[in-house]
């Protein structure tokens, strides 16, 4: 019923399809890679950026972040006064040493405090399990849900801290999910240590009592109306907390858990907007090729579909028709893949990356209509010339056989001797010189594939780099001991005492604002000795720097963004102690790949801050035969707020690398080797459709399957041969392209390395995937019909 309803161009083109279904599936999966990938970032972004805004709203994060040094609560009252503040809150924040039950190693604690009566105004946290700690009950905290699954703890559960420099148990009665938290790292760490690093609520008065706070804060929280300049909201914050050790207001976008965040998304952007249109080029491209051949071969059917009346439009039309059954198979299977390979990626986000309580893959219907839209688009756009040239075939042209090929000897077949060349070899040769610009389209579409596949893959080796340059090159400590306050330098000699340390390095990080004309940037400052042995300062060629005994050090990526020189000065506002303002040269500039990075010598540092000899904490070398004992002595230690071990960053750091960025790499190799297997099937088909007769008539002249197999297979052979190295190149270029747009943020800058193994796995995987579409169309050469392929219709 269905069929006799059809017109009769549209039974054609379903016939069309059915006869070509090889290859039309081959364009459709490249077609669908491409949709898919568009679908999944995009998705996966418009997924982020909706959680992130509805769990801000909902728990009402903070717009500002105000450190003080110690404030009293009345402040709080001239704070709401100013012009554009919505709300205020302020709190206790203080960072302490875990002493976690069945752990060796100290960990890491951030303890804040919560209202004496109701849930946070400001920065709210999600109940996961448990209850909120009772007024009367001091000793009853709130946890993280990360910290507390990585421990396999439960409400019940009892962790040790040294606040104040006590030693006291903690009760935890509460799993909570916090938005200042979706992103949570120790200071000092690169990657979330969720082991070592937990965050703890705890009743107001009893944190407010350790630190001697009663009736002050030492942060408050701000959030500002909807149209408030937040920078002007800033500068008169500062200005009143001043006098109290403040001076160092910052916003959302400079707030850790959000910039990383942030960062994500904006290559989740990058990322969507390279990689698919490689995939649809490459789609276009075939559709060309096909919708061009199919032409050439159905020259005929056009003249006897004109002789019987069909318009110029009815046969443009028909192809139109068969290329938007192709695209539509192809954007409705990318739509499918992509919203699969979203919520599996949405899982990896929500369970490893990121803590949200809710997180859902959002099958947005914008994006779906942008990637069909962009694949038709780039179907029409590639078969459009093919198609005109059909419409506008006059019938008596089309009724004529198409003039037969004329060969001649290649170029390539002079350059070489001809004892080199044996017959078949001379026809793949001269089939290739009488059709250059096919064979030039099929060497890119290979080329592309390779260059995929390196384009997105180098970033494991620029990670392994960068891990090698961190770990082993830069900071070679076994652990950094951070100190609770700055302290004198005399608290070295009772590091240098610790059992089992054989090295110690002092160093002080001072927070300050860089200023240089209209730009400025929070970041610190890290005073190093001067011949630095444990952490180092390296240049580019990963040579150690010299500290300059006067002026600032600073990273390459901090000069970009304050638009400085080496030789230019710039104002450096601190943001603690006597907070003076400086006037500074900026004397070296080196490239660095982790954070904002700015570094004096410590005498030098000392000195402007006119502090005396005073440090923040030392870098330790330490023999591992003592370790146990001087984990317990710095778990002990009350000056200790934090210790950052070296060999659990790294661990977490690869860990991380391996178990997120493996899949990434799974679905390149997928998609690079759907590419290379749509050009090549696609391109040996195609010539063999177009080659039938004339390798029938070399088999009836005697040639054997095998060599007429090597006639139209050593074609392909060659051609994957020569894009190789193109591919090589193109995939060098594209790695930069990927590294500049989305590899390069204020939190990290990934290096541009590719390793020869990499090239290597791109050329082994395109050969494999040449060689299997060689196998599937070798088997039609070994059954071609001798007879059915020679009559003809003359």
């Amino acid at each position: 019923m269905f069929h006799t309803l059809l017109h009769p161009l549209d039974k054609k083109v379903l016939r069309e399809l059915w006869r070509v279904r090889g290859q039309a599936l081959a364009i459709a999966a490249v077609i669908g890679a491409g949709v898919a990938v568009l679908v999944m970032m995009y998705g996966m972004l418009a997924s982020l950026e909706s959680t992130r805004a509805a769990y801000y709203e909902r728990y009402r994060f903070a717009d500002i972040w105000v450190p003080v040094k110690r404030a009293p609560e009345s402040l709080k009252t001239d704070i709401s006064r100013i012009n554009g503040v919505a709300s205020v809150e302020t709190r206790v924040f203080v960072d302490v040493t875990l002493d976690v039950p069945g752990m060796v190693e100290p960990a890491t604690g951030r303890m804040i405090s919560l209202p004496e009566s109701g849930r946070p105004a400001i920065n709210d946290v999600v109940l996961r399990a448990g209850r909120w700690p009772e007024p009367n009950h001091p000793r009853e905290v709130l946890a993280d849900q990360t910290f507390m699954d990585a421990q396999g703890f439960k409400p019940g559960s009892e962790v040790a801290a040294i606040i104040n420099g006590r030693k006291r148990t903690l009760t935890v009665v509460g799993v909570v999910l916090s938005p200042e938290f979706v992103y949570a790292i120790a200071p000092g760490e690169l990657m979330p240590d969720e082991k070592r690093f937990g965050i703890l609520w705890m009743n107001r008065e009893a944190l407010a009592a350790a630190y001697d706070l009663d009736g002050a804060f030492n942060e408050a929280l701000i959030r500002v109306l909807r149209h408030a300049n937040v920078s002007d909201v800033i500068d008169e914050v500062d200005a009143l907390t001043d006098r109290y050790g403040g001076g160092g207001a910052y916003e959302r976008k400079d707030q850790i858990s959000d910039a990383f965040l942030r960062s994500e998304m904006d290559q989740l952007r990058n990322f969507g907007a390279v990689l698919p249109p490689i995939f649809l080029l490459v789609a276009a491209f075939l559709l060309n090729v096909v919708i061009s051949r199919m032409i050439e071969t159905e020259r005929e059917q056009i003249g006897l579909l004109k002789a019987f009346g069909y318009s110029n439009w009815d046969v443009g039309l028909h192809y139109l028709k068969f290329v938007g059954v192709l695209t539509t198979l192809g954007i409705v299977a990318g739509i499918a893949a992509g919203v699969w390979m979203g919520r599996g990626l949405a899982g990896i986000y929500a369970g490893q990356l990121f803590k949200f309580p809710f997180l859902y893959y959002k099958a947005d219907p914008t994006v779906f209509a942008l990637g069909a839209a962009i694949s038709i688009l780039a179907a029409v756009v590639g078969t459009l010339v093919a198609v005109r040239r059909a419409a506008l075939l006059p019938p008596a042209v089309a009724m004529r056989p198409a003039p037969p090929t004329r060969y001649g000897t290649s170029l390539i077949e002079r350059m070489l001797p001809r004892r080199m060349t044996d017959q078949p070899t001379r026809m793949i040769l001269r089939h290739i010189g009488r059709w250059p610009l096919r064979s030039g389209l099929t060497v890119a579409g290979i080329s592309a594939a390779v260059g995929l596949l390196i384009g997105s893959s180098f970033a494991l080796d620029s990670m392994e780099f960068m891990m090698d340059v961190n770990f082993f090159q830069t900071e070679r400590q076994n652990m950094t001991v951070i100190f609770e306050q700055p302290r004198h330098f005399d608290a070295i000699h009772a590091v240098e005492g610790l059992p089992g340390v054989l090295s110690v390095e002092p160093f002080r990080a001072v927070g300050v604002r860089m200023i240089h004309g209209p730009r400025e940037k929070r970041v610190s400052i890290t005073g190093l000795v001067q011949d630095p042995q444990i952490s180092r300062v390296l240049d580019a060629n990963q040579r150690p720097v010299q500290l300059p005994e006067a002026g600032v050090l600073l990273s390459d990526y901090l000069a970009k963004i304050l638009d400085v020189d080496e030789g230019d000065t710039i104002t450096i506002e601190v943001l603690e102690g006597r907070r003076p303002t400086l006037f500074v040269p900026v004397t070296r500039i080196v490239e660095t790949y982790i954070g904002l990075s700015a570094y004096m010598q410590l005498p030098a540092l000392n000195t402007v801050m006119q502090e005396g000899r005073s440090v923040s904490g030392a870098y330790i070398l330490n023999d591992t035969a003592y370790q146990d004992e001087l984990y317990r002595e710095l778990k002990d230690t009350p000056a200790v707020a934090g210790v950052t071990l070296q060999r659990k960053a790294l661990q977490t750091f690869r860990e991380t690398v391996d178990e997120n960025f493996s899949k990434t790499v799974i679905f390149n190799v997928v998609f690079a080797a759907l590419i290379a297997i749509g050009v090549v099937y696609n391109a040996a088909r195609i010539s063999l459709a177009e080659r039938a007769r004339e390798l029938a008539s070399l088999r009836v002249l005697g040639f054997s399957r095998g060599e007429v197999a090597y006639i139209l297979l050593g074609e392909l052979a060659l051609l994957t041969m020569l894009a190789l190295l193109p591919g090589c190149l193109f995939g060098f270029g594209l790695a930069h392209l990927v590294g500049e747009l989305g590899l390069e943020t204020e939190l990290y800058r990934i290096p541009i390395i590719i390793a020869p193994s990499t090239y290597g796995t791109a050329i082994l995987v395109v050969l494999a995937a040449s060689f299997v579409s060689s196998l599937i169309v070798g088997r039609r050469v070994a059954r071609l019909d001798l007879i059915s392929v020679l009559k003809t219709r003359d």
